[in-house]
Parts: structure tokens; C-alpha cells; sequence
């Protein structure tokens, strides 16, 4: 929540990131991810599951942050749009 409120909030190819600098320590990562993505919770979770990959790819060029997603409405994960979130997190550094 606090990433929400007082967060810097970046704006790329339709996801939203909200990010917070710390001093130290591994990135984090949040997941706001709700009904209007998708009705159904395997799609979700799908969904989840593709946008921790992508960050788990990236993390260590990302430093002390913290991070908060908000997929664009609809995506859908596949190859290509891995490829493409794994380059918007390597331009959040």
C-alpha cells in the first residue's frame, strides 16, 4: 500500500509500475492483479505467475527497489510478451 501512495509511478506499454528505493537488499515484487484482468482465478494466477517469472529473469540488474505491477488489462502470457516485460524491467534500473 505504501508503494501506492507515496511510490514513483512509471507508465510503459501499459503496465504500471510503482517503485520504491531502499538502501539495501534484494528487489521485491507486488502483484495487483484483479477480477477485471481476468474473471477467472487460473487466469490470475497465470497471469502472476508470468509477470514473477519475468522479474525473477531481471532482478539482479535491478538493485535495492521495490516494485509493484499493474498488468494492462487483457494481457494474456506468452513468449513474446515475456520477452517484452523482461526489457521494461531492465528499464526501471
Amino acid at each position: 500500500m505504501r508503494l501506492l501512495s507515496q511510490g514513483e509511478r512509471r507508465t510503459l506499454s501499459g503496465y504500471t509500475f510503482y517503485l520504491g528505493k531502499r538502501e539495501a537488499g534484494a528487489p521485491r515484487l507486488g502483484l495487483l492483479v484483479t477480477r477485471r484482468h481476468a474473471a477467472r482465478a487460473v487466469e490470475r494466477n497465470r497471469i502472476k505467475r508470468f509477470v514473477r517469472e519475468a522479474f525473477r529473469m531481471e532482478q539482479e540488474a535491478l538493485g535495492p527497489l521495490d516494485v509493484l505491477v499493474r498488468p494492462p488489462y487483457g494481457v494474456r502470457p506468452s513468449a513474446q510478451a515475456l520477452a517484452g516485460l523482461r526489457a521494461l524491467f531492465s528499464r526501471l534500473k
